[in-house]
């Protein structure tokens, strides 16, 4: 059960005061009580001292009767009892009662003490009074040696009636104080939780969102400091949530105004966030709070997102969404959330489908021209009257080189469309290769260029489309002969974990660092003037790279100008 901060404090106070009240009192009359009986006993003592001359005076002579009534004249003057006590306990004389009727004192605590030769004191009950009594005993001593005992003792019936008027008093004061006290404690206790209520209230209202909540209090203590240290707070969170909210409503209006659609997702693939391009896309007006395959039936997205949650990395990657294309770009957060941009490529991806279409029907359409022009001359040249010959050479040489960009782009367009799959077969690189370079034998041959395969021993075959490979292999080779003058042209093949490195190194012309981003770029030639001369199309580095892609493969570049060009090519067994 919850208990009040007001109840605990006042608690603490009553349990204080009242533990007080009722201890102050108890040790109290046990104090002043102690302070009587010690204030009589050594009154006794020092009338006994006094006495003391008189007695042994009596006793020397002999005379009991003179000392018996002695004692009990004096005992009358001070109001106290008086006994002498022989050595061996009896009584000899005493003020209140006959001697010869009394019991042996021998045992007494005080008398005891008296004849080993020191001063006795006992506090009893006395049989005979019939009332509590402080007895002192003193040792008469003649030579050193005690020889009767000086009793005096007084009843406490006076003390106890002072001590129990003194009780009466002492609880009516008591019972003040803790009246008093507690009113006190009452107020403080009060005052203390009354605060405490304040800036518990305004850490409600602080919590529920009002900021404007503010706590005053009037005691100047650490509660007021308290209590500024909130107000102080309270203003700063006004401020800090008034600009997150300006920024919030800032970047609602940029999300909003996004053509592109932007998705948040937590850890469970629920959505936290969608923009209005996704509302749209989605026909949902609030998307908020649901799975996103409660919004988006599409196979392609949920598995990307699958793919980022288990790889944990960010992905970029093509899907279809309703009849419509999009590149996903999706980022994966250290607190486990998902953030998918989705731009729609539909009409790009429409265009660039128009644009291969119409390369390829040119390209086809231009071929069968191209290859009647090329017997044309051919016929032309075969006439032994013909003359300016040059230019039939020069037609030829064209024709040619068009002949060979309509079958590259022919090439290039097959491979762009993946539409045909690959035929993987058990492909061994070396021989493959050394039946290549027996193709450009000649051509190396003339320039004085020398061609080497060099690769471990059995080394282990690969699955992948052979005639695809030899293509890549003839273009990059023909690249190399082509750009080097004098040298060699070096193709090395090792194995690395579970890939197949393939390196053509050539000694050729090299290729200038601005230029080497681009060299994949279909038509990019770096000497475009060169490239004219020797027959190139620009198209053959596009079609190499195209083939290493559909081999999920990869190819870097590295060259330096005057010093050769090697290409790099990971390809997985």
């Amino acid at each position: 059960m919850k208990q009040s901060i007001f109840y605990k404090i006042f608690g603490g106070y009553l349990i204080i005061i009242v533990s007080l009240s009722l201890l102050i009192p108890f040790i109290a009359f046990k104090l002043i009580r102690n302070n009587y009986v010690n204030t009589l006993t050594e009154n006794l003592k020092n009338i006994a001292i006094t006495l003391q001359p008189d007695i042994l005076s009596l006793l020397e002579r002999h005379d009991m009767n003179t000392l018996d009534s002695f004692v009990k004249d004096t005992g009358q003057k001070i109001n106290a009892r008086i006994s002498v006590i022989n050595r061996d306990g009896t009584v000899i004389a005493d003020s209140a009662r006959d001697p010869r009727t009394m019991e042996n004192h021998r045992t007494r605590p005080e008398v005891i003490d008296a004849l080993s030769g020191s001063i006795g004191s006992a506090l009893r009950f006395s049989v005979t009074l019939e009332e509590e009594m402080l007895y002192v005993a003193l040792p008469l001593e003649k030579t050193g040696k005690p020889l009767t005992v000086l009793r005096l003792s007084l009843t406490l019936k006076q003390i106890n009636t002072l001590i129990a008027s003194v009780k009466v008093r002492m609880v009516q004061i008591a019972l003040i104080f803790t009246f008093l006290s507690l009113i006190i404690a009452f107020i403080i206790s009060r005052g203390f939780a009354r605060s405490i209520h304040l800036i518990i209230d305004g850490a409600k209202g602080l919590a529920q969102g009002d900021f404007s909540t503010r706590v005053y209090l009037r005691n100047k203590d650490e509660l007021q400091q308290l209590a500024t240290g909130f107000n102080e707070m309270a203003e700063k969170m006004g401020n800090l949530f008034a600009e997150l909210r300006g920024k919030h409503e800032e970047l609602n209006i940029i999300l909003s105004s996004i053509e592109e659609i932007l998705i948040v997702l937590d850890t469970e693939g629920m959505i936290k966030l969608g923009n209005e391009s996704f509302k749209k896309m989605a026909g949902i007006s609030n998307v908020e709070g649901l799975f996103y395959w409660e919004v988006l039936r599409s196979p392609g997205f949920s598995e990307l997102v699958k793919r980022v949650s288990v790889e944990k990395k960010n992905i970029t990657d093509e899907i279809e969404i309703y009849n419509r294309n999009f590149l996903c770009s999706v980022s994966f957060l250290s607190s486990g959330e998902i953030i998918l941009v989705l731009h729609d490529i539909t009409d790009l991806k429409q265009l660039e489908r128009v644009k291969k279409d119409v390369v390829a029907n040119i390209s086809h359409e231009l071929r069968t021209p191209l290859t009647a022009i090329k017997g044309f001359v051919e016929t032309l040249e075969a006439e032994e009257e013909i003359k300016n010959v040059q230019y039939l050479e020069i037609i030829k040489r064209h024709t040619d080189r068009l002949i060979n960009i309509v079958n590259d782009l022919l090439v290039l367009s097959e491979l762009e469309e993946k539409a045909a799959p690959l035929k993987y077969e058990e492909v061994l690189l070396p021989h493959l290769i050394e039946n290549i370079l027996k193709i450009f034998h000649d051509k190396a041959k003339a320039k004085g260029i020398s061609l080497r395969v060099v690769a471990e021993p059995d080394f282990p075959a690969i699955k992948a489309d052979a005639f695809q490979l030899e293509q890549m292999f003839i273009n990059l080779i023909d690249n190399a002969i082509k750009y080097t003058e004098h040298g060699e042209v070096e193709v090395r093949i090792r194995q690395d974990k579970e890939r197949v490195i393939i390196e053509v190194q050539d000694t050729g012309i090299g290729i200038p660092p601005e230029y080497q981003s681009r060299i994949f770029e279909r038509f990019f030639v770096v000497d475009k003037s060169r490239s004219k001369r020797l027959g190139g199309t620009g198209l053959g580095l596009a079609i190499v790279k195209h083939i290493v892609l559909l081999h999920n493969g990869t190819i870097d570049v590295e060259s330096k100008p005057g010093r050769g060009t090697r290409f790099t090519i990971a390809l997985p067994l």
